[in-house]
């Protein structure tokens, strides 16, 4: 795949997060004082193939290559990275960010005949999908690894906090990485939606070729059927989440053979799908 950035530096420090100033607030009193504070940038981000729109999703401007690619994946549009030629980005300010994703011609009839126009917002996965069986695809099966040791999980969990730079920044972040067998966080993709933040460490595992049959994907935020879909896609082996799981998510994690653990905290983890380790 190859990355034209046509109007954008994402290495501008100012790029994902912006400095206000606000006024803040104490109890002794309620006595108010004026300081500055970082909060994380939010922009809609237009997913276009071969010059047809096909996805608006609200996103952090950051890791955008990573995005499209793992977008592409998730979503089924591409059936793997050499599909991807291309991804041009074109940065029109206020208004937003388009991608400009050149993929593989089979793949594009493939989608035209989807007849499928979503338009996403912030932690919303479904919108657009036209019929039920759209919403809720078949899903590939992969053949089952063990479950990583609680030692391990914990291990990534006590780490996490210091590799997620935006969320430190301004508290609004959601961060999807990939662990190791020993709990090492080795690559971290942040995002105000969850969604996308998975996205872009799929897309960032895939553009590096990493075995992800040795190792887990931890993400800060719940796991839902979307969350549990896209692991499955990507063939993660094991999804933890540090809030709870749903119904259709076991279900699916079931059935597909990804290992789901839930409530993922200091001391505390739930195996809602996957054998003993």
């Amino acid at each position: 795949m190859v990355w034209h950035d046509r109007h954008q530096d994402e290495s501008h420090p100012g790029y994902q997060s912006a400095r206000v100033t606000v006024r803040e607030r104490h109890d002794d009193g309620w006595s108010e004082r004026t300081v500055p504070d970082s909060v994380s940038e939010e922009t809609a981000v237009a997913l276009v193939f071969n010059g047809i729109s096909h996805a608006v999703m609200m996103a952090t401007p950051a890791d955008l290559a990573d995005f499209a690619l793992g977008f592409s994946l998730t979503e089924g549009l591409i059936t793997g990275p050499e599909d991807l030629f291309a991804v041009d980005v074109d940065d029109y300010g206020e208004t937003g960010i388009e991608l400009q994703c050149h993929i593989h011609g089979a793949c594009m009839d493939a989608l035209k005949r989807q007849r499928r126009s979503l338009a996403g917002r912030t932690g919303c996965g479904l919108c657009g999908r036209e019929t039920l069986e759209a919403a809720l695809p078949a899903l590939p099966v992969s053949a089952p690894v063990a479950v990583p040791e609680a030692a391990v999980v914990q291990r990534a969990l006590t780490h996490l906090d210091q590799h997620q730079r935006l969320q430190q920044m301004t508290g609004t972040i959601h961060a999807a990485c990939w662990c190791d067998s020993q709990g090492e966080v080795r690559m971290l993709r942040e995002d105000v939606g969850r969604h996308n933040a998975l996205d872009k460490l799929i897309g960032a595992l895939a553009s590096q070729d990493v075995d992800t049959s040795d190792g887990f994907a931890l993400v800060s935020s719940r796991g839902s059927h979307e969350m549990v879909a896209k692991a499955a896609q990507a063939h993660l082996g094991t999804l933890v989440t540090i809030s709870g799981v749903t119904a259709l998510a076991i279900r699916h994690a079931k059935q597909t053979g990804l290992n789901l653990i839930g409530f993922a905290r200091r001391g505390r983890q739930v195996v809602y799908a996957g054998g003993a380790p």
